[in-house]
């Protein structure tokens, strides 16, 4: 026996739950698939390793959806500053340059952004699995959104007006449109024939969870060398010390060759830590444990078309990008958000909400800019990680006179953070 449904999501990930509680307004009858739940909150443990630096718009888009309050009731912890420098390099003719590394650097404020607010923030460091729960839980309060999760999807059919997918225990599935929010490595874009371009970085990701002495930091930097950036991102208070006040915890994240990765992957915790606090810049607080580590490869893509006649693409399975700004899971909740603008318009509107006339219009507002963060980001990680001595030199000019650029600095971080340019409805604030 089949079941029929307006849409089918695949993928219960943060963007394919928003995507859900979204158009659940339009009174739309949801189906959403996953292999995995979310794992159980528990107060007081320690932060999971993967989090996200959510912006201040994506923090509005999961607001509009009714997503934020549950998250923000579990662990969340703002930023009100953000730094950027380059660290002095002691390699060959650079040796011989003067350290004005305390120069180069920009520094971003919730202040001058919310004068007089005080309690202004530029984003939040998030856990992913908290994201995704909070979400997982305002899904449960629509009647028109039915979850098939844990489920495996044995087989697609998404050509022809209805669209079929069959489900290891649910048996099959039926529905005019297909969302795949279902990561890298999407079977709804391979099912789709969507073709996609594809490019490994030279450099991985090492990230750890670490505790840390001192006060809670309220601001995440990123510190730029020649074999990649190092980033701090502070994290919510969790659990408590011997003396019964709150733990700090950080993720630290270092990138670097292959070769270089491994080495700290087989170091012990306590070599670690003397590394990680030697290597580090001296804005690294003094660190006390290592909670948990792992490595990540980078790699961008894009793929070739966001949709298809009653198939669309968003989040991971479109696009993926270098993570050195967070930019990520970011762009993923500006997709979600125009991707449930065009639709509920159409529904609005009385149109078909699966004809690809409707679709192309989520693509053309969001491809073109998703390929400009992309190229963006990627100016970023090849313009700083070397040691090339003229551009060194143009580097530490820009971040020393960025930081003095007054309104242009401001108007650039309302730009990032989703204060400014063509937002969709969703990430505006209320």
């Amino acid at each position: 026996m089949s079941r029929e449904f307006d849409v089918l999501i695949v993928g219960a990930g943060m963007v394919g739950t928003t995507i859900a509680c979204g158009l659940a307004r339009s009174g739309l009858k949801i189906g959403i698939v996953d292999h995995q739940p979310p794992p159980e909150f528990i107060a007081g443990e320690a932060p999971h390793l993967r989090v996200s630096a959510l912006s201040f718009a994506s923090e509005q888009v999961l607001r509009h959806v009714g997503a934020w309050q549950h998250i923000e009731n579990k662990r969340v912890c703002p930023y009100r500053r953000l730094a950027v420098n380059e660290r002095p390099s002691k390699n060959g003719l650079s040796a011989w340059l003067p350290d004005i590394s305390t120069w180069a650097r920009t520094e971003f404020n919730a202040d001058d952004i919310f004068p007089g607010q005080g309690e202004g923030h530029l984003g939040h460091i998030v856990e992913n699995d908290i994201v995704q729960l909070g979400l997982h839980e305002t899904m449960a309060e629509f009647d028109n959104i039915q979850l098939f999760c844990p489920d495996q999807i044995v087989s697609m059919q998404l050509q022809g007006e209805q669209k079929t997918i069959n489900l290891a225990e649910n048996g099959e599935l039926k529905a005019q449109l297909v969302i795949g929010a279902d990561g890298a490595q999407s079977k709804v874009r391979e099912q789709a024939n969507i073709g996609q371009y594809r490019e490994q970085y030279e450099q991985q990701a090492f990230v750890c969870t670490v505790e840390y002495q001192g006060k809670q930091e309220d601001i995440t930097w990123q510190s730029f060398t020649s074999h990649g950036p190092m980033a701090f991102l502070p994290l919510a208070d969790s659990g408590a010390d011997h003396n019964g006040g709150k733990i700090h915890y950080a993720s630290l994240v270092w990138y670097d060759s292959p070769d270089s990765i491994q080495h700290l992957k087989n170091m012990s915790d306590a070599e670690l830590l003397t590394t990680l606090q030697s290597k580090y810049p001296k804005e690294l607080p003094v660190l006390n444990k290592i909670v948990a580590r792992a490595s990540f490869p980078l790699f961008k893509s894009h793929a070739l078309d966001y949709v298809k006649e009653g198939v669309v693409i968003a989040g991971d399975a479109a696009h993926t990008i270098n993570p050195l700004a967070g930019q990520g899971v970011n762009l993923g909740f500006l997709d979600a958000a125009v991707l449930i603008e065009v639709l509920a318009q159409a529904v609005m509107n009385n149109h078909n909400f699966a004809d690809k006339a409707v679709l192309d219009e989520y693509q053309k507002r969001r491809r073109s800019e998703n390929q400009t963060m992309m190229r963006l980001m990627d100016a970023f990680y090849y313009g700083f990680s070397n040691d090339h001595l003229p551009l060194r030199i143009i580097r530490n000019l820009g971040l020393g006179i960025a930081n003095h650029a007054g309104v242009a600095k401001h108007s650039v971080v309302k730009y990032a953070i989703g204060l400014s340019g063509d937002l969709p409805k969703l990430a505006r604030p209320a």
